[in-house]
């Protein structure tokens, strides 16, 4: 992934292809092509989305990782998948402000800091795009077998395999931030001003950027978009075999519409972004870019679609927690027992109607629910 946005790998072209690469890198080039608008718009735009991005995003993993922590049970393999990616997301969106700040007045808290934020970043971003795929494969096996607390293996074993998925997620996502902690330094480029950003040995660097590339694309989109439109295709088929089980199945189509939601977000935030790091991959092999122009209006597209990939931090707590009926409920409780301390305090032991609101509301919720007593957050 490298930085969350990055005009520099197109900053200064040769004069026979006007072609773009960096001056330091190619010092037998010149520059031709001065991107201060570039500069100027990363300035003002990404602060304020990253900024967005990181109060939505810390308050809404912030909550799942609290509720998860101190009320509810991970009971699933979901559910470990879900609490790893709230922690994903929340380191992810930590290094926004760096980036941030960045954007605005250059890169100025040294080397260490730009490889461990790189690093930090790609792995936290990957992580989650992985465990994206995760979900949708045990969700595929719960619905398919029908209940998770039947087939489930014994606690021990559970437990087990929970760490080992886990673990090689995040061994797998660390690999892919690897080159970024070794590739990233502090250069400074036309103007005075600091940037963090990849810097390649001269005999690999157009092979190392288009390789990386591909390679990301790959392993954080394609294969977590693969995944999940296999398992989600063979829930479609469960589910239209349950569609005449009564009221279980009248849950399972209200489930089957959360995933074609989950589906069309992924799309619709990763999508553009990945297709624009083929793109530019393919640029670092064939050199398609000629024009100054084209570079500019390239790099402004990046940091457009790569700010949209990054709302997904934001969006994962609605899609794979907040509609699920369980955690719903937790978060009813929190807030019941919140309020209800609150009212004590003030009013002694007085009960208002809305109490008795949330109290039925809750019998019913737990009724409805009874018989997915193994089966995770995701699940309606």
């Amino acid at each position: 992934m490298g930085i969350p946005w990055d005009y520099d790998h197109n900053d200064e072209h040769d004069n026979s292809s006007n072609h773009s690469y960096d001056d330091d890198d190619f010092p037998d080039y010149h520059t031709v092509c001065d991107k201060q608008e570039v500069r100027s718009f990363a300035g003002v735009f990404l602060p304020v989305v990253y900024t967005l991005a990181l109060i939505l995003g810390l308050a809404g993993n912030s909550l799942v990782i609290f509720v998860y922590l101190s009320r509810k049970r991970l009971r699933t393999m979901t559910d470990v998948f879900i609490l790893n990616l709230a922690f994903a997301d929340l380191l992810l969106l930590l290094t926004l402000p760096f980036w941030a700040a960045d954007a605005v007045n250059g890169w100025e808290i040294g080397i260490a800091a730009c490889k461990i934020t790189s690093a930090l970043y790609t792995t936290n971003f990957s992580c989650g795009m992985l465990l994206l795929a995760c979900i949708s494969i045990d969700r595929y096996h719960a619905l398919a077998r029908g209940s998770t607390a039947v087939h489930a293996p014994g606690r021990n074993n559970a437990h087990r395999q929970r760490i080992i998925v886990c673990l090689l997620v995040w061994a797998l996502a660390i690999l892919l931030g690897l080159p970024d902690m070794v590739f990233y330094t502090v250069r400074q480029h036309s103007g005075g001003r600091n940037a963090c950003r990849a810097v390649y040995p001269h005999s690999m660097a157009q092979a190392a950027k288009a390789t990386l590339e591909i390679l990301e694309v790959s392993l954080s989109f394609l294969l977590p978009l693969l995944v999940m439109m296999f398992c989600y295709c063979r829930v479609a088929v469960v589910l239209s075999q349950a569609a005449t089980a009564g009221v279980r199945g009248g849950r399972r189509w209200r489930a089957f519409r959360v995933l074609i939601a989950v589906v069309g977000v992924f799309l619709l935030t990763q999508l553009p972004y990945n297709v624009f790091k083929l793109v530019r991959a393919l640029d670092v092999i064939f050199m398609l870019v000629t024009e100054c122009e084209v570079s500019k209006n390239l790099d402004r597209a990046n940091q457009i679609m790569e700010s949209l990939a990054l709302t997904h931090c934001c969006l994962n707590p609605v899609l794979y927690v907040f509609i699920g009926s369980s955690f719903k409920m937790h978060v009813l409780k929190l807030a019941k027992r919140c309020g209800q301390t609150g009212r004590d305090y003030r009013h002694g032991n007085e009960q208002p109607t809305v109490e008795i609101s949330l109290k039925s509301g809750e019998r019913s919720h737990t009724h409805s629910s009874s018989d997915n007593e193994g089966t995770s957050t995701f699940t309606i």
